[in-house]
């Protein structure tokens, strides 16, 4: 099965400008850092908070976008198992919104500041086809996925674990790369055009995370403190899940930097493209 051929504008940051993208918002973390220097309990817990909002909100979104998958999936298969992945991300949205409430927030407060996050993400990579749409799923979203478990490590043990928690559940994006896997197999024009579709996304999606950590300086924040391990070797996740994010007790650590940042996510986009066959 072919594409039809689409232009796209070109995005202003790749996989190719990670390092522009983290330059770009360096003075952001820096101000996070310089306000979080001796921040006390309130203050940790607020960015906690943030991040959460952030989560909640991904998830909310998530469960409107199951939804809408579902309602044109090519088959009924394929549409029963959108919509119970559609109620499994309402039940994670809620389970992090529970624990906003144990940290004395309001839900809708914490997640009204992520309202429109994607809405220029989406208005800039509208699909054309069910393909682009499981890849956009698969590879666009898994950056914000990414950046969510890249930033708990800041956070307090029991709202970091909660939040890699939610993250780890692959179900909609083992069922994406089934479906691209088995659509690409014996077609390279759709395999080139996916690799094409794979570079704009990651493009547009790094674009947002710059836009984010610069509006929300708790997030930078978190950036500008969290614990970075330095692996000896590369470890799990490297061929197949992302790496636990988690520091190893007693394992070398630097403050994390926007720049790194960014470099992770790309990494893990490539990863991902990688699984597809497809090049990042």
């Amino acid at each position: 099965m072919t594409l039809t051929p689409r232009s796209h504008r070109r995005t202003d940051v790749g996989t190719d400008g990670a390092e522009d993208a983290g330059a770009a918002v360096v003075g952001a973390a820096a101000d996070g850092a310089d306000a979080g220097v001796g921040a006390d309990a309130a203050t940790r817990a607020r960015d906690a908070v943030d991040l959460l909002g952030l989560v909640a909100q991904l998830e909310h979104q998530s469960f409107a976008r199951l939804a809408a998958d579902a309602a044109v999936a090519p088959t009924l298969e394929q549409r029963l198992q959108l919509s119970r992945f559609a109620v499994e991300a309402v039940e994670r949205r809620d389970r992090v919104l529970n624990r906003v409430v144990e940290l004395g927030a309001s839900p809708v407060e914490a997640m009204r500041p992520y309202e429109h996050l994607l809405d220029d993400f989406d208005a800039r990579t509208e699909p054309s086809s069910w393909w682009e749409r499981l890849l956009k799923a698969y590879v666009g979203y898994g950056v914000a996925d990414d950046f969510c478990r890249l930033v708990a490590t800041g956070i307090d043990e029991r709202s970091r674990d909660l939040v890699l928690e939610v993250l780890e559940d692959a179900s909609h994006a083992e069922l994406a790369v089934a479906e691209l896997d088995a659509a690409g197999a014996d077609d390279d024009v759709l395999t080139a055009r996916l690799a094409l579709w794979g570079r704009r996304l990651v493009g547009e999606a790094l674009g947002t995370v710059q836009r984010l950590v610069v509006q929300h300086p708790g997030l930078a924040r978190l950036i500008a403190e969290r614990p970075v391990p330095r692996p000896a070797a590369a470890g799990p996740g490297a061929a197949g899940t992302p790496a636990d994010p988690r520091p190893t007790a007693g394992a070398p650590t630097a403050p994390g930097g926007t720049t790194e940042i960014f470099g992770e996510l790309t990494a893990e986009h490539t990863r991902r493209m990688s699984r597809l066959g497809l090049t990042a």
